[in-house]
């Protein structure tokens, strides 16, 4: 999934780049409320990471503003500030979770992973399809109850288009979530990513679940193939 950080402190918003892209998240990040609300507008992510006490705009406000343009996005706001109409201004400005710094990293990602459940789109813990099943938080995957180890990055493919499953997906919409604004690399890395999930998930089950569609892209069968 992709997430847009915006966070003035370098340190902490390239530390939690690198963490969540570890994690297998696709991150882009703002050091400013200004540089955060352009880019909240022209990229469709799946969640924010929003600092409260920005320069140019602060957090509140581009929260407001992204809410008044219906955007929609779960947004999670952090703060160095504590107490608690801080937090009701935060939730009332439209964020949907709050966090107070310093905090507990493992408690950032369930929280993020509870707000992309929380999407207006159908978002389940566990996802399925037939007898493919990952589980994001635990980075399982099983394919008729065997276990299929896989990459960070396959694992970010997989829960992408199982999450979008019996719709073609394009690859720059691929590109766009899995990867991010920095990758400049041969965009048929789609390609050589979706050859190692067939690899591991289709042709050892006797499976063809991953679909090209030609000229359009790629469709995981909702039934699992």
């Amino acid at each position: 999934m992709r997430i847009l950080v915006v966070e003035d402190e370098e340190g902490l918003a390239h530390g939690l780049r690198s963490g969540l892209e570890a994690e297998g998240f696709a991150v882009d990040v703002a050091l400013d409320g200004t540089d955060g609300l352009w880019r909240a507008r022209e990229t469709a992510y799946d969640a924010i990471v929003l600092d409260i006490m920005l320069p140019g705009l602060n957090g509140y406000r581009v929260c407001a503003a992204l809410r008044a343009e219906e955007n929609w996005t779960p947004v999670l706001m952090l703060t160095a500030k504590e107490g608690e109409w801080d937090e009701v201004e935060g939730l009332d400005t439209g964020a949907d979770d709050y966090l107070t710094k310093p905090f507990s990293y493992a408690v950032l990602l369930a929280r993020l992973r509870a707000l992309l459940r929380r999407d207006p789109h159908r978002r389940p813990a566990v996802l399925t399809a037939g007898d493919l099943r990952l589980d994001p938080a635990a980075k399982e995957v099983t394919r008729g109850g065997e276990r299929v180890a896989l990459t960070a990055r396959e694992l970010a493919l997989l829960e992408f288009l199982l999450r979008r499953r019996g719709e073609t997906v394009s690859k720059r919409e691929i590109l766009a979530h899995v990867w991010d604004d920095d990758f400049e690399g041969d965009p048929n890395i789609v390609e050589v990513y979706v050859n190692h999930l067939r690899a591991k998930l289709d042709r050892p089950f006797g499976r063809a679940a991953i679909e090209t569609v030609r000229g359009s892209g790629y469709r995981l069968a909702s039934d699992g193939g």
